[in-house]
C-alpha cells in the first residue's frame, strides 16, 4: 500500500506509466465545464478527446443509463437486446450503409474491419493507409497507423500494409491497383494534425475505387457522430464508403464503437468469424441511443454546421494576424487544429492556467474539440484567450 495520500504519487506506484497525465484533478462535470478538486472551473474543449459530444451531466444521457441499468447491465451477445438493435437501426440511418457489428472502442472496430477485409479479399492483396494516420493501438489497427513514434518499439506488424503520402495524388495514382484489397482513410485526421483531406484526393480514391474494386474503409472514430456538422466527415464530399469505423461520441461517455459494412459486404462474416464478450453493452448502448436522438433530432447538429464556420473564421482572423507564428488553421465543424511554427504544448498549459482544456498534437498543432453543445459565447470565450496567448508568444 501506498504511504502517501497523494492522488498523483499513487498513480505513479500503481500505473503503468503510459499516460502523461495533466498535473490536475477533476471532481466532476457540468455542461461544458469540468472542475478540479481545488475548486478551478475550466471549460473543457477537448471532450474527453471527442467523447463527450453532450458535455457532462446530459439529463437525457443520464435517464437513458439510470433506466437500462435497472432491466440488466449485461447480458451475453447470445441473447438479443432492444438498446443493441434500435442503435444498430439508427447507425444504419444516419451512415447510410447496411449492417452493424458493436464493440467496445474505435482500435476494436479497426480489428473487425480488418479481419472482414482479409476474410473478403485475401491474405495476398495490399491494405493502403496514409501519413500520421491513427487507426488505434492495438496490433492490427497499429500496424495501419501511421506514426513511427507508436510503432517503433513493437515490430514486427502486419505485413501487406503500404502507406502513402496523405493527399497526394500521384502516389494514390502510382500504387493503388487491382492487388489492392482496401483503403484505410480519415477523411479529417485528428491525432494526425487536424488536416482535411482535399476534395480531389477523395474523389480520386472513388474513382481508383471503381476501376479496381477494393473497399474504402472510412476512420470516423473522432470526427462522426455530427462533430464535423455532417453526421460524419465523408457527408462532406458526397462519398459513400464501404466500410465506416465509429467510436468516442456514440457511447456517451461510456465504451462504445462499430462497424457498419455496406451491402456488399454485410454477409462476409459468419457465425464465429468475431465476436465480443461487452462489445454492444446495453447501458452503453442506451446512452448511445439518447446522444444519437439530442445529435441529429435536436437541431444541435445543424447549430455545431453554424457555429463551427463561426469558429473557423475568427481563427483565421488571428492567423493573418501573425503569419509569422501561424502556419494555418484546418478542420470542419467542432473538429479544429490550429498550427504553429513551433511546439505548441507550452500553449496547452497556458490555456489551463486561463482556466481552458485543450490539446496538443502532432508536436505543433493545437487540437480543439468543444462539446457539440457549446455556445457562441463558450467559442468567443475561447478565442479572446486564443488571441491574448498568442499576442505573447515570441516569434
Amino acid at each position: 500500500m501506498s504511504n502517501s495520500d497523494n492522488i498523483f504519487d499513487k498513480e505513479e506506484e500503481y500505473f503503468l506509466h503510459t499516460y502523461k497525465r495533466i498535473p490536475i484533478e477533476i471532481s466532476h462535470g457540468e455542461g461544458v465545464y469540468l472542475f478540479s478538486v481545488d475548486g478551478k472551473k475550466y471549460l473543457d474543449f477537448f471532450s474527453g478527446l471527442a467523447v463527450n459530444a453532450l458535455g457532462y451531466g446530459n439529463v437525457k444521457v443520464i435517464q437513458a443509463i439510470e433506466e437500462q441499468i435497472k432491466k440488466f447491465i449485461h447480458i451475453s451477445n447470445y441473447y438479443i437486446n432492444s438498446p443493441q438493435i434500435e442503435l444498430a437501426e439508427r447507425l444504419v440511418k444516419y451512415s447510410g450503409l447496411s449492417k452493424v457489428f458493436l464493440t467496445n472502442s474505435g482500435t476494436e472496430a479497426a480489428e473487425a474491419s480488418l479481419k472482414l477485409v482479409r476474410k473478403y479479399f485475401g491474405p495476398e492483396k495490399k491494405i493502403i493507409t496514409f501519413s500520421n494516420a491513427f487507426h488505434g493501438r492495438t496490433y492490427g489497427s497499429l500496424s495501419l497507423s501511421g506514426k513511427d513514434k507508436y510503432k517503433k518499439n513493437f515490430s514486427p506488424l502486419l505485413s501487406n500494409i503500404l502507406q502513402l503520402e496523405f493527399n497526394d495524388i500521384g502516389q494514390l495514382e502510382n500504387h493503388v491497383d487491382a492487388n489492392t484489397a482496401a483503403v484505410y482513410m480519415e477523411f479529417l485526421q485528428g491525432e494526425g494534425g487536424i488536416k482535411v483531406a482535399s476534395y480531389q484526393f477523395a474523389q480520386k480514391v472513388v474513382e481508383l475505387r471503381a476501376k479496381f474494386g477494393f473497399a474504402l474503409v472510412a476512420d470516423e472514430v473522432q470526427s462522426g457522430i455530427g462533430r464535423t456538422g455532417l453526421p460524419f466527415a465523408y457527408n462532406h464530399y458526397g462519398i459513400e464508403p464501404d466500410l465506416v469505423i465509429i467510436a468516442k461520441a456514440i457511447g456517451g461517455g461510456l465504451p462504445l464503437g462499430a462497424l457498419i459494412t455496406n451491402r456488399k459486404y454485410e454477409n462476409v462474416f459468419e457465425y464465429g468469424d468475431h465476436g465480443s464478450t461487452f462489445g454492444g453493452n446495453p447501458v452503453a448502448c442506451a446512452a448511445g441511443l439518447a446522444v444519437i436522438e439530442s445529435v441529429f433530432n435536436s437541431g444541435l447538429i445543424n447549430q455545431v454546421a453554424s457555429l463551427g464556420k463561426y469558429f473557423k473564421s475568427e481563427l483565421e482572423l488571428i492567423c493573418e494576424k501573425h503569419p509569422n507564428k501561424i502556419v494555418d488553421v484546418r478542420g470542419l465543424g467542432f473538429m479544429m487544429g490550429v498550427e504553429f511554427f513551433k511546439p505548441c504544448a507550452n500553449l496547452v498549459k497556458e490555456f489551463r492556467e486561463q482556466g481552458i482544456l485543450i490539446n496538443c498534437t502532432s508536436e505543433n498543432v493545437l487540437r480543439i474539440l468543444p462539446p457539440l453543445i457549446s455556445t457562441k459565447e463558450n467559442i468567443d470565450h475561447f478565442i479572446n484567450i486564443f488571441n491574448q496567448i498568442v499576442n505573447e508568444i515570441n516569434e
